[in-house]
């Protein structure tokens, strides 16, 4: 993978990183300090972030709390928000997004912040889940204001972390048998992380008039099907059999993989439900805006994935014994 030199030095600058405990943040943020910016790590819960990483500048801020994200962001150059609430109970969880999303970019524009940056999702059509049209809003009220945004949109990321790619790792790992719903020949393009990283870093000085939005796909368009095949061919497994059902939804589906994957099931099934149709970029020109070439394949971004995730030794738990035993018979170990 190369990357060319497509974001300026980060000395002497400042950004504030939202989501900084998550999956993305704790990806980006070395990315960051590497490029030499300094980087405020924002959070509910200050204290206990730093107890976990003592090694981060913490700034106490809730993002719904305009005072407190403004003192966060006083001297930023630069935001980044990734922050969602996919996890979120309650029938107003997209009204609480958007009315979060509005405070932070007011609080951002009284701190004279020169860009903030959004990790969205890729446009689903207009009865897309409750999360995709989430994440859509969320973009277009950040793009509304005054401070320059560019909204980064991504479908299926690839990594260790990454909740939609723990559900395709555990079903592919654990179920040598499938029930195939008609929802799993949706397409999309996955995206590895490092490449996403790339986007992000890319994203804060790239030449924009104001706000704008953009794709940033993997290079593979792929079935949810071919997605379970290429991680069960990684894993070092066969391929699960397969047995269309094409009457089974997904709402129905995302039951049965809530019996089978770690992920929280609230999360699991919007997940699930967002598969219905394909999610396909418009176009993939963001990749040439910043330098970034070399975009990882599926199968190399999921090789990552699962390096990371085996240094962090093996599957706790009974399911983590259940999927060794399976694995090992899948590959044909004594």
């Amino acid at each position: 993978m190369q990357t060319g030199n497509e974001h300026g030095s980060g000395r002497g600058r400042s950004v504030l990183l939202t989501g900084a405990t998550g999956f993305v943040g704790n990806a980006l943020l070395p990315a960051l300090v590497d490029a030499g910016f300094a980087v405020r790590c924002a959070t509910r819960d200050a204290g206990k972030a730093a107890k976990r990483w003592p090694d981060r500048s913490w700034v106490q801020a809730d993002v719904s709390d305009r005072g407190a994200v403004e003192r966060a962001l006083a001297g930023c150059d630069c935001a980044f928000y990734l922050v969602h609430g996919m996890a979120s109970e309650g029938v107003d969880f997209r009204r609480a997004e958007t009315a979060q999303a509005e405070s932070f970019l007011r609080a951002a524009e009284s701190a004279g912040v020169r860009r903030i940056v959004y990790l969205g999702g890729v446009a689903g059509p207009h009865d897309a889940s409750e999360h995709l049209r989430s994440r859509e809003e969320v973009g277009e009220v950040l793009r509304s204001g005054r401070v320059s945004t560019v909204e980064l949109r991504a479908s299926m990321i690839i990594g260790h972390g990454s909740l939609s790619w723990l559900i395709v790792r555990d079903l592919a790992a654990r179920l040598p048998l499938m029930v195939l719903p008609r929802w799993l020949e949706s397409r999309t393009q996955p995206v590895g992380i490092d490449d996403v990283v790339a986007a992000l870093l890319g994203a804060i000085d790239v030449p924009v008039e104001g706000s704008a939005w953009f794709d940033v796909p993997g290079p593979d368009v792929l079935s949810g099907r071919e997605i379970l095949e290429r991680t069960a061919d990684v894993l070092g497994v066969g391929r699960p059999f397969m047995i269309q059902v094409p009457f089974v939804t997904p709402r129905l589906s995302s039951h049965w993989v809530r019996l089978v994957t770690r992920a929280e099931w609230s999360v699991a099934r919007e997940i699930v439900v967002g598969l219905k149709d394909d999610l396909l970029a418009k176009d993939d020109r963001f990749w040439g805006m910043i330098g970034h070439r070399g975009l990882l394949h599926f199968e190399e971004a999921a090789r990552r994935a699962l390096a990371a995730e085996r240094r962090e030794g093996p599957v706790p738990g009974a399911w983590g014994v259940i999927e060794r035993v399976i694995l090992a018979a899948r590959r044909g170990e004594a």
